[in-house]
């Protein structure tokens, strides 16, 4: 049974024998034990550490609205009763009343408190596609140019590239670490920092490999221009022209790109939106196929938002082990997750240096300074020539400012900000597609990340919306760029990572586009 501050109890000093079988708000024991709830004071086994009080608060009775505790349309627990059974102060009830207000999860009535606002049907999720693995070369993806160059277009509302704004970066921290390396280091600034790269970065990367759960060393980290050189460096470290990739369906056209840049074909294996990777499904196309390398993201993935849990990464890093096959992680969305804990990385079960991880701050910091890193394993030697041989170094101001921004700023507090205000977005953004898109529309509820797959129904055609909600100023990214053979031409990812008025003008403008297809 999971410990939670706010849910089923019985206590005579507060509620008297009158509520032995009900709590003090109303809600039946047997409907809060099915919860999986029991009172116990503000406490949690959440992994809350660095949260405020209110937002713990905001936190619990969140989960019990997740559960179906308190349903749509229901009244929550006013303000005195939250302050005397959580034992904080009105000031703090209030503050976690907004921060759900905020959130999307209740709303304010007029001299009556607080109602839970309706919301998705968790069932109402995108469906796993059915279909037999074949490698594949990639399909045309001249498409993907057009997307993100429409990132630069100051008229263009940019829910397609997978770019949050600008203002979510800690932009002044930034000057301010740029202004140190400057002062404290020119005369090494003038210098390549040739691969492995600069000894101070990899040292600090260290921490943020902890987090992950994967216990490294400076040497066996290099750094890169982004995640996109890490997953080119793992992927040439590993295969040659001609050879199989296994990877998740849907995935990052990024990817794609890259298989088809390097000559390699790529094998779809079908995922569910929440769970990741099939694992049944990748062992019945490796029993058929001669995969040479899987490349998956178990966290947050790109662009279902799906986490796999941890049995099955335990289970994919000790089938690649058996098999002797490279895995290649990319967890570019691993520090987005909107729990305090952060997910633990497939690399983190690799004892044997079989999974070459490959990350980046292009999410978290900013995509401008093009720094990311690759932890190779075993191909360590291999990943370091190669990037010698392609990029000969990534540049040494940027890395020396990240080392001064590590070391001097919050880096985890900007991050809890971060993900706070992502949370939100996708909130808001869950709403509004409901409210705007057919009726028939599934959407998918990541635990992480700034993007939304949704999938329309049946008669619908993303890429045909592309090019009308592109006449409105709005880019999308339809759904047949994220499958090498076209699939999910009646699915497209959202950006959510945009200012919240745009945000709602898009997905409003979108529904209208739709509504017209459907009508006309």
């Amino acid at each position: 049974m999971r410990l939670v501050s706010f849910g089923y109890f019985v206590a005579k000093s507060h509620c008297g024998e009158k509520y032995a079988d009900r709590t003090k708000f109303g809600i039946d024991k047997e409907k809060i034990k099915k919860s999986g709830t029991v009172w116990a004071g503000l406490k949690s086994d959440k992994g809350e550490t660095g949260l405020k009080r209110y937002e713990k608060v905001a936190g619990q009775i969140r989960d019990l609205i997740r559960e179906g505790v308190y349903s749509a349309g229901q009244r929550i627990p006013g303000t005195r009763d939250l302050v005397q059974h959580f034992s904080v102060s009105v000031s703090t009830v209030m503050s976690a009343q907004r921060l759900l207000e905020r959130e999307g999860w209740v709303e304010a009535r007029s001299r009556s408190g607080y109602y839970v606002c309706p919301r998705a049907d968790a069932s109402r999720q995108p469906d796993v596609q059915k279909f037999s693995p074949k490698p594949i070369l990639v399909a045309d993806q001249r498409m993907v140019m057009k997307l993100v160059q429409t990132v630069q277009e100051p008229s263009i509302t940019a829910l397609g590239a997978a770019v949050p704004d600008a203002d979510y970066f800690p932009r002044k921290a930034l000057q301010r670490a740029f202004r140190s390396a400057l002062r404290l280091h020119g005369r090494r600034l003038d210098q390549y920092s040739f691969p492995p790269g600069l000894p101070e970065l990899r040292e600090a990367l260290i921490q943020q490999m902890a987090d992950a759960g994967c216990a490294l060393s400076p040497e066996q980290l290099t750094i890169t221009d982004g995640c996109h050189e890490a997953l080119r460096l793992a992927l040439r470290s590993v295969t040659k022209a001609g050879d199989v990739i296994a990877v998740e369906s849907p995935t990052y056209y990024g990817v794609l790109q890259l298989i088809n840049a390097l000559g390699l074909q790529a094998l779809e294996i079908p995922s569910d939106p929440q769970k990741g990777i099939s694992l049944s499904a990748l062992q019945l196309a490796m029993d058929q196929w001669p995969v040479k390398a899987i490349l998956i993201m178990a966290n947050f993935s790109n662009p279902t938002g799906a986490t796999m849990s941890d049995e099955d990464k335990m289970s994919l890093a000790a089938l690649c082990r058996e098999r002797d096959i490279p895995l290649i992680e990319n967890d570019v969305y691993g520090e987005l997750g909107y729990s305090a804990l952060r997910p633990r990385a497939l690399k983190s079960f690799d004892d044997e240096g079989q999974v070459l991880y490959c990350a980046s701050f292009s999410k978290t910091v900013s995509p401008g300074l093009r720094v990311g890193w690759v932890a190779p394993g075993k191909w360590l030697e291999q990943a370091n020539y190669l990037k010698f041989t392609s990029s000969l170094a990534t540049a040494t101001l940027p890395q020396m400012a990240l080392v001064s921004y590590l070391a001097d700023s919050d880096h985890k507090r900007h991050l809890r900000q971060l993900t706070g205000q992502f949370q939100i977005q996708m909130e808001k953004a869950r709403q509004w597609v409901q409210e705007f898109f057919p009726a028939s529309t599934r959407i998918t509820h990541p635990s992480g990340g700034f993007v939304l797959w949704v999938e329309l129904p049946i008669n619908c055609d993303s890429d045909d919306l592309y090019y009308k909600a592109l006449q409105c100023g709005i880019s999308i990214a339809p759904g047949s760029l994220f499958s090498p053979s076209g699939k999910y031409r009646n699915c497209l990812r959202l950006n959510c990572a945009i200012p919240q008025d745009r945000l709602y003008r898009a997905i409003k403008q979108i529904g209208a586009v739709l509504a017209q297809t459907d009508s006309g």
